[in-house]
């Protein structure tokens, strides 16, 4: 695995993104978006039936857009800070978060491996992903405001909506340390590990639902995505639509059959 890089495998029907710079606590610098925009249109292009995200090492997950001055990101940054060009700075907001967009939105479950320190854009990825399962010594901190930043990769909507307004409050205004243990009760995070597990913990659990019908699997899933977004009605009206073009397509009959003759299915891929 190349240092400085995002790094994409493939375990089956299971892809996992890997952020390796775990000598800069995973945060992400100007090629490594480039990778990270390669591995959106490789999974989009040859869907899995689900993606993890972690980070390299056992001390970081990702601690979000790189600050170091070699990173030239940073360098445009102040350039636009010195002349007053908000434009430029929204520019490279928007080209970061609809790469963070895409990798989050793909039609299968994400999965965040929260695998230690969770800062910045680090939180707001693994806040964005379906799922997190986090190791019981890992971090969760939307740090940005005691830089004078705020969350710009969606993540501050995102944890607003998974956690309600006050608790998003509490956790960006004051961008206090968040340890797993509370994680969990604050519902930040899904399932916590047993040490170093939180990988392994991930692949299980992405198994478990790789063998499940994948077109069951993505048509659940767009609900659950939209419907926080719509009235009711229309959440309602989007899952029976959706239900009914799962029912159609026939993937059922995999699982019936198998079910009826008490074998364990297998689904083809869509």
């Amino acid at each position: 695995m190349p240092a400085d890089a995002v790094c994409l495998e493939r375990e089956g029907h299971i892809a996992i993104v890997t952020i390796n710079r775990p000598e800069r606590s995973n945060s992400l610098n100007e090629s490594m978006w480039g990778d990270l925009s390669g591995i959106v249109s490789e999974l989009t292009a040859n869907l899995p039936r689900v993606v993890i995200i972690t980070g390299a090492g056992e001390k970081a997950f990702c601690t979000g857009f790189d600050i170091n001055p070699d990173n030239p990101q940073v360098s445009g940054l102040e350039a636009a800070v010195r002349s007053n060009d908000r434009g430029s700075v929204e520019i490279l907001i928007r080209e970061i978060r609809t790469i963070v967009d895409g990798l989050v939105s793909v039609p299968v479950p994400v999965i965040a491996a929260v695998n230690g320190i969770a800062y910045g854009g680090g939180a707001e990825l693994a806040i964005r992903c379906d799922l997190r399962i986090a190791d019981p010594g890992s971090v969760i901190c939307f740090s940005e405001v005691r830089l004078g930043l705020m969350p710009d990769w969606g993540g501050g909507v995102s944890l607003t909506r998974l956690a309600g307004p006050s608790v998003a409050a509490d956790l960006i205004l004051s961008a206090r340390r968040v340890h797993a243990a509370e994680a969990l009760e604050l519902g930040l995070v899904n399932r916590v590990s047993e040490r170093g597990k939180a990988l392994q913990d991930s692949i299980d659990l992405a198994k478990n639902i790789a063998g499940h019908g994948p077109r069951a699997v993505r048509h659940a899933l767009k609900v659950i995505r939209k419907s926080a977004d719509l009235p009711l009605e229309k959440a309602l009206d989007l899952e029976t639509e959706e239900a009914a073009t799962l029912i159609a397509s026939g993937e059922c009959y995999h699982g019936i059959m198998a079910f009826l003759s008490k074998e364990e299915p297998d689904f083809p891929d869509p």
